[in-house]
Parts: structure tokens; C-alpha cells; sequence
């Protein structure tokens, strides 16, 4: 199932006044929600809107369950600078994680890279279209904690990084 898919359904939900609705197939499992008065709800690949309506899903062998936002593993290169304070640099919206901008390109960022709040520390693909996402804060990136070429959920913690 792709985002145009889930848009869809999410479409025909407010049409309906559907409040949740959920999907299970051999290895996907969606299930969205919203408040039963309705609400603008969100826009895929873009930030939610509505914060009540959460779409979330996951590739079965990851869970049976539903999966809510966050890491879905930790990879083994996540690992961590330092021992301070951090902070999280979240997936804006659902889509594919990419930490270079080409795929034999040197990364973004890794662990241990500086970045100011302009700084473009990967790319969420959504529906065929490359966002590049940004630090919005000042700090050194500690741990890289979302997978190349994955999906990720709004949400997902895909960078740690330590404030300067």
C-alpha cells in the first residue's frame, strides 16, 4: 500500500465520518483514527494538522501489533557521543528515510557532525517527493538511529543530537 493509497482511505473516512478504520494484509497493517466530529485531519506527506487523527503502520515482521511512532529498530550504526542532555530530530511526516542524497553519495551527517538549524540532515521521501529535512536546532549529531532506504512514521525519532 502507498501514501496515495492511505490518502485515499483517509478521504473516505471524512466522507463518511468514519472515526477509525483497519486494514490487515499478509505483511501490512494499517489503522487510522480520528475524532468522531471529523477535523481537517492531515495532509500525507506533510505535517499533521490535527493531532488526533494518527495513521499508524508497519511491516508485520516488524510487529504484529500496530506500531506507534518512534524508532522501529535501532540499527547497529546508531551509537552515541556523548552522555548529556539530547535532543531528537523527528520524521515531519510518513515516508522513506534517505541519509545521502544520492545513493553513492557520502552521507548528510553522521555521528559527531555539527549542524546549525539550516542544516539538511536527510531526506523523507512522501508520494515521489524528496523533502529535505533540517536540523532546527544547534548541536552535534550523537546518534543516527533511522535506517537508509526505511520507512519512517511522523514522529520517528530519526537523529539524537546533543544541543551547543
Amino acid at each position: 500500500m502507498d501514501l496515495k493509497e492511505i490518502k485515499s482511505i483517509i478521504d473516505l473516512m471524512k466522507k463518511n465520518s468514519l472515526s477509525e478504520f483497519e486494514l490487515e494484509e499478509k505483511d501490512f497493517k494499517i489503522k487510522l483514527k480520528r475524532p468522531i466530529g471529523g477535523g481537517s485531519g492531515p495532509t500525507l506527506g506533510g505535517p499533521v494538522d490535527d493531532p488526533e487523527l494518527t495513521a499508524y503502520s508497519a511491516l508485520a515482521r516488524q510487529s504484529a501489533a500496530v506500531v506507534h511512532p518512534g524508532p522501529v529498530a535501532a540499527p547497529a550504526h546508531a551509537s552515541s557521543a556523548s552522555s548529556g542532555p539530547e535532543s531528537e530530530i523527528k520524521s515531519p511526516m510518513i515516508g522513506t528515510f534517505y541519509g545521502t542524497p544520492s545513493p553513492d553519495a557520502a552521507p548528510y551527517v553522521e555521528v559527531g557532525s555539527e549542524v546549525g538549524p539550516d542544516t539538511v540532515v536527510c531526506i523523507v521521501e512522501a508520494m515521489k517527493v524528496m523533502n529535505e529535512i533540517k536540523a532546527e536546532a544547534r548541536g552535534v549529531i550523537t546518534a543516527v538511529v533511522a535506517e537508509n532506504g526505511k520507512p519512517v512514521e511522523f514522529g520517528q525519532i530519526l537523529f539524537k543530537i546533543r544541543p551547543l
